[in-house]
């Protein structure tokens, strides 16, 4: 986020005298500035009640699990300050110099920002495994073009990307929506200047121009953020669109004629201490399950609002703080120094907290919030040596071009070392082109060995080296996106409805149905083989994230209930029950929904009644194991050493709930085959990460592509077994 310090030195000037007349310069209605350009001590404390939130909330101290409203109160204040500062200098001259303006933004917030990135982007390459270096090396890219935001939300959004650690720069997220609103807000009103430049009364055109403008925006951006919130939560919280208007709400603070308003001090201390106090509750009763930004975000951007709007001197005031507002506690020497701190404390707190976590493990709060407090040296050091020397310096802020190309240089850097870091990282860890699976070898259809007697797992796809040595495959950037090649069929979390997603002999009147959620997706490979070598098509009917039994739960994708899951779910069974019917339906799903057995039974027989209606056979596939971390970026680390990222079988592979209720017969219609004694041998503690070199997983909780296909002739024996499919024919396949 944006924390205007004091203004710095600028080169003295002669100024040619002055035709306005006393009045109009003491700050009336068309005078320079309502708000004048004194400098505001209580903002500055303020700054430091924001950062003070966010790091509680990324300490995770007990009790302050709403402290992510800080960056609200942060948004507030920018959009005062800059409004303040544009409107002021357009008053007084006519013009907007947008150079003079980017310019000191430039100085001021990125050389901080670039040592902070290529920190992250050297210590990366010590503290993390390559696979994660690679992720954050692009996020540096992004972090450094001020685009973070939109490369988050894209992660966010994806329910294929589940499983990947945090990234030490996703704090960046504000830092990249406050630019962007930079970029469109100054030339935005330099414009509106440069029609309101003739006017009579200049000050008085300006700021009503602004102030019509300012509202629709903050109606539009706020319409915007609630339909977000509804629909998209990852769009609405890191997306600038829908925070514009946190940014305008600030902006009429700086607009609007408060200034003319003496106001009795009780209703000024009321509103200070009111909005000091409504901050602090969104602090303690504000928490992960608040729908946010929405309505939520009201009250602490109007309470930010509120602080701001006491202090605002009225007509011939100058001071209207008094003994007892909340802004004198706020201009404290205390709050002041943390808010002068703030802006680099920020950038440093969460990459120390990230990447210690990376090299110690998981920590708790104590521990987390030791390291948040050690975050302060390299704050300090940033600021004293880095972001100070350049805001007060004649040489830099001289000419516009100076602090233009110190920004410049500070986005070049950090872009700079994460090519070459990221670069070298991608040639460590080998080709991240798809395996060619036509060059895997067989897998085992029965015994212990994953498999054939014969087959070696060579790099992407070749062989000739022997179980157990060279590389795996696939490599880790391989894994992260062996996805089945099911063009698209596994439909996202806000999609109803599946596509026709035939596959295979397409025109055969026999089909295989593949129905679930992305658990049953995993398995597309060795049905399409199945299919094909029968004559039969693949139907894939596959949902993101929703559970096949019949569960009301929440989306982490949309951030509220899955309604689109219930949907979705019905549809398909319609679908089922009025089309031809399939020789086989193959279900799949996590069981991992909700820990009450009583209640997942329940919900399994209200999907299985219809599903059992439609006619067809029914095998219902076990529950493959659940890693819970991400195994790609673990054995990238580890190559040598794939045992390291084995993970324990007790929380992977819990009884499977259906599965032993099919094996009493208390689900009839229904057969159970599983995969499980392969995939996690033995009756040991842990299960393997990698096979006889077939790496396993792609994430947290799926099967690579490539473990799928080699488990094709397992998975056709036991539908063989089980009546579920006829013998291929001799000579097919």
């Amino acid at each position: 986020m944006h924390f205007l310090l004091a203004p710095g030195p600028r080169r003295k000037r002669s100024a040619p005298p002055s035709t306005v007349p006393p009045a109009r310069r003491s700050g009336d209605e068309s005078g320079p500035s309502p708000h004048r350009s004194t400098f505001r001590p209580d903002i500055e404390g303020l700054r430091a009640v924001a950062v003070l939130a966010v790091l509680a909330f990324h300490a995770e101290i007990p009790g302050l699990a709403g402290g992510f409203i800080g960056v609200d109160v942060f948004f507030v204040i920018s959009g005062y300050l800059i409004t303040g500062l544009l409107v002021r200098e357009a008053v007084t001259t006519g013009r907007i110099r947008l150079g003079d303006f980017f310019s000191r933004r430039a100085r001021r917030l990125l050389p901080s920002a670039a040592v902070v990135l290529a920190a992250v982007a050297v210590a990366g390459a010590w503290l993390t495994v390559p696979l994660r270096r690679t992720d954050l090396e692009y996020d540096v890219l992004a972090s450094a073009l001020s685009v973070a935001n939109w490369r988050f939300v894209s992660q966010q959004t994806d329910y294929l990307a589940a499983g990947q650690d945090q990234s030490p720069l996703l704090h960046f997220w504000s830092l990249a929506v406050e630019e962007q609103f930079y970029l469109f807000w100054a030339p935005l009103l330099a414009v509106v200047v440069l029609f309101a430049a003739r006017a009579v009364r200049r000050g008085r055109a300006v700021r009503s121009v602004v102030a019509l403008v300012t509202g629709a925006l903050v109606l539009g951006s706020f319409a915007l953020s609630l339909h977000w919130t509804e629909h998209a939560v990852s769009l609405a919280y890191l997306g600038t669109p829908s925070r514009v208007w946190q940014f305008g709400v600030g902006a009429l603070l700086a607009l609007l004629p408060w200034h003319l308003l003496r106001g009795p001090r009780p209703l000024r201390l009321l509103c200070g201490w009111g909005g000091a106090v409504a901050i602090g509750w969104c602090v303690v009763a504000y928490d992960a399950s608040t729908p946010y930004p929405g309505l939520a975000a009201l009250v602490p951007t109007l309470a930010t609002a509120a602080v701001i709007l006491a202090a605002i001197p009225g007509r011939g005031e100058r001071n209207v703080q008094g003994p007892y507002g909340v802004g004198r506690l706020l201009a404290g020497r205390a709050p002041r120094a943390i808010g002068r701190l703030s802006y680099t404390l920020y950038l440093w707190h969460w990459p120390v907290l990230v990447l210690a976590e990376a090299r110690l493990g998981a920590l708790g709060w104590p521990a987390r919030t030791a390291w948040t407090l050690a975050a302060v040296l390299p704050a300090l050091a940033t600021m004293r040596w880095v972001e100070q020397p350049l805001r007060r310096s004649r040489t830099v802020s001289e000419l516009p071009r100076r602090g233009l190309a110190v920004g410049v240089s500070a986005i070049v850097l950090p872009v700079a070392l994460a090519l070459v870091v990221g670069t070298a990282t991608l040639h460590l860890m080998g080709p991240t082109t798809p395996v060619d699976v036509k060059g895997l070898p067989p897998g085992a259809a029965s015994g212990p060995s994953l498999l054939g007697a014969s087959g070696t797992a060579g790099d992407s796809g070749t062989s000739g080296a022997s179980a157990g040595d060279g590389p795996v495959v696939p490599n880790p950037a391989q894994a992260r996106k062996d996805f089945p090649p099911d063009q698209g069929c596994q439909v996202a979390p806000e999609v109803t409805r599946s596509p026709e997603c035939l596959f295979g002999a397409v025109d055969s009147p026999d089909r295989i149905v593949l129905l679930g959620d992305s658990h049953a997706g995993q398995w597309f490979s060795p049905m399409l083989a199945i299919a094909s070598q029968r004559g039969w098509a693949l139907q894939e009917l596959v949902k993101q994230g929703c559970p096949l039994p019949e569960l009301d739960v929440d989306s982490p994708q949309l951030g509220r209930t899955y309604r689109e899951c219930d949907v979705w779910r019905t549809d398909a069974l319609d679908r089922l029950r009025t089309g031809p019917r399939p020789r086989l339906i193959v279900i799949a799903s996590l069981n991992r929904y909700t820990e009450d057995d009583e209640l997942l039974a329940a919900a399994w027989e209200k999907t299985l009644r219809p599903l059992r209606a439609v006619g067809a056979p029914i095998v219902y596939i076990e529950a493959t194991p659940v890693p819970g971390s991400d195994i790609p970026a673990c054995v990238s680390g580890a190559p040598d050493g794939a045992a390291a990222c084995a993970f324990g079988r007790a929380d992977a592979v819990p009884a499977d709930p259906l599965a032993r209720r099919i094996a009493v017969g208390a689900v009839p219609g229904v057969r159970s085959i599983g995969l499980n004694q392969v995939l996690c041998p033995g009756d040991g503690p842990t299960c393997p990460a990698v096979r006889e070199r077939i790496l396993l997983y792609r994430d947290d909780a799926h099967l690579t592509n490539v473990a799928a296909v080699v488990l094709t002739p397992r998975l056709e024996r036991l539908l063989t077994e089980a009546g579920m499919a006829p013998v291929r024919p001799s000579g097919s396949g």
